[in-house]
């Protein structure tokens, strides 16, 4: 259902020319949150303001600026923010399209990067992801997220009480903490996922049912999604070390080999999650097949003893007049005597071969 409703929300900008302004994805907010913090190494300044236009006014300054956007929903928003910093329209338009896969792009003025911050809802038991744009200028960083609430609240902490060296830093730094954040919080997604793998595969061992494959199928499903959105993420980072661009200083690339190392470690973990859920899958149809060969071991161990019995009362289920058996005092239970003797002889004889 979800993936039907994605195809009809990117339908809506068929045959629309590039560049066209169209939000595709969920409206999370009722209205847009935009907050603002402008910063240097003596002074900061932080606000959340009304009206975009409030922002125009930092995008010469000297210092450094946060401006970030909760909500996507408001187009006109975007476009007044495109046209006054100079972003190209096809940027607005990848910026509205919430299902982008996290990307980067070198532009003259400005580098644009898009990437997936994902939560973990402790109550479903399942993830939340939410696309992050990003914006580097020449003396701020423009971030849009779908909903308010993120991973950048130690970094606001810590610009505000002037912490460690980001306010003595260009905003090149301030687009690594944002993105190490963001990343980070993949190491506390993939902590949650270790933890339910290690339970499902004690609940595998005791007792496995419908339940477990069930359980099993679902982390598969967001590992596949964890994944799509890790595995780019690495190509991401190795550009912006890369880059070239004047907005990206040396002292910062050392920081982003940082993000880029982290960035292999959680692809390596998710590697190995998918590996432990399909084994897991495994074990669990291993798990009902000697399951069932248990239960069809049983039934023909059963089945095999009742064989010469059926055999014997069958002789004396048939209507004959001369059967002399028939006419003896004791042969009713001679025949039960029979008949225990057999089953006591073959299941000796069953134990022995250990069958049972």
């Amino acid at each position: 259902m979800k993936l039907n409703k994605r195809f009809r929300k990117d339908s809506q900008k068929a045959g629309l020319p590039p560049g066209t302004l169209v939000h595709i994805g969920e409206r999370r907010l009722e209205s847009v949150r935009i907050t603002l913090i402008d910063y240097d190494e003596q002074n900061i300044r932080e606000k959340q303001v009304d009206e975009i236009e409030q922002c125009f006014q930092f995008k010469t300054t000297p210092t450094v600026t946060w401006i970030n956007i909760d909500g996507l929903h408001d187009i006109q928003v975007i476009e007044k923010i495109g046209k006054n910093f100079d972003f190209h329209p096809l940027i607005l338009e990848d910026i509205l399209n919430t299902g982008q896969r996290p990307k980067f792009e070198d532009f003259e003025n400005y580098i644009f990067i898009v990437l997936k911050m994902l939560t973990y809802d402790d109550d479903e038991e399942t993830i939340k992801s939410e696309q992050v744009s990003m914006i580097l200028g020449q003396n701020f960083v423009v971030s849009f997220q779908e909903i308010q609430g993120d991973v950048f609240e130690n970094i606001r902490e810590r610009i505000r009480t002037a912490k460690g060296r980001i306010r003595k830093m260009p905003p090149d730094y301030l687009l690594y903490t944002l993105l190490d954040a963001i990343v980070d919080n993949y190491f506390a997604i993939l902590e949650k996922f270790g933890e339910k793998i290690e339970s499902l595969e004690e609940q595998l061992v005791r007792n496995p049912d419908e339940r477990i494959l069930q359980k099993i199928h679902s982390i598969k499903r967001e590992l596949i999604s964890l994944r799509k959105s890790v595995w780019p993420l690495r190509e991401l980072v190795s550009e912006l070390q890369r880059s070239e661009s004047e907005l990206i200083s040396e002292s910062t690339v050392i920081y982003f080999r940082n993000v880029y190392d982290h960035t292999i470690q959680v692809i390596d973990t998710v590697e190995s999650f998918r590996d432990m859920a399909s084994s897991m899958l495994d074990i669990y149809l291993s798990s009902i097949s000697n399951r069932m060969n248990a239960i069809m071991k049983v039934l023909t161990i059963i089945a095999t003893i009742f064989i010469p019995l059926t055999f014997i009362v069958g002789i004396y289920g048939m209507n004959f007049k001369n059967m002399p058996e028939l006419e003896w005092k004791w042969g009713y239970g001679a025949v039960w005597l029979v008949i225990l003797i057999v089953a006591a002889c073959m299941l000796v004889y069953f134990r022995r071969k250990k069958w049972l």
